[in-house]
C-alpha cells in the first residue's frame, strides 16, 4: 500500500512539473506584461512578431500606441497594427482605426513605407 501512494505522489508531482513546462513564449510574455515589466515583455512580443505571429504583431503595435516598454510611436504602432490586421486580427483592426486618426497623412505614408519594407523582408528588418 505504501508503494502505491509512494508511487501515487511521484506521478502527480511528475504531472505537475509537465503542465509548468507547457507556457510558451506567448504565456511568458503576456505574464511580464501583466505584472508591468514592458521591456522583457516587449522582447518576447519581438521575437514572436519576427516570427509571423499575428498576436504577438498586434501586442506590439499596443504597446507602441501606449508607449510600454518602448518610445510610444505611432508610425511604429501603425506598422505592427496593420501587419496584425491584414492577418484578421480584429482587436488589431480596431486599434488602427484610433492610431489612424492621430497621424498626419506624412506620418502614415512613412508608417506604410515602414510595414511594406517590414513584410517584404520577412520581418529581418522591422525598425524597431
Amino acid at each position: 500500500m505504501r508503494k502505491l501512494v509512494i508511487g501515487s505522489l511521484i506521478v502527480a508531482a511528475l504531472g505537475a512539473t509537465s503542465f509548468a513546462a507547457v507556457a510558451g513564449p506567448w504565456e511568458d510574455g503576456m505574464a511580464a506584461y501583466n505584472r508591468g515589466d514592458y521591456v522583457p515583455a516587449i522582447q518576447v512580443f519581438r521575437g514572436m512578431a519576427r516570427a509571423g505571429n499575428t498576436k504577438a504583431q498586434g501586442m506590439l503595435g499596443a504597446m507602441y500606441q501606449r508607449g510600454q516598454g518602448v518610445a510610444k510611436s505611432s508610425s511604429h504602432a501603425f506598422m505592427w497594427l496593420s501587419l496584425a490586421a491584414s492577418r484578421g486580427d480584429a482587436r488589431a483592426k480596431a486599434e488602427l482605426k484610433t492610431v489612424s486618426a492621430t497621424m498626419t497623412p506624412e506620418d502614415l505614408s512613412r508608417a506604410r513605407e515602414m510595414m511594406q519594407s517590414c513584410e517584404a523582408s520577412d520581418y529581418r528588418s522591422c525598425e524597431y
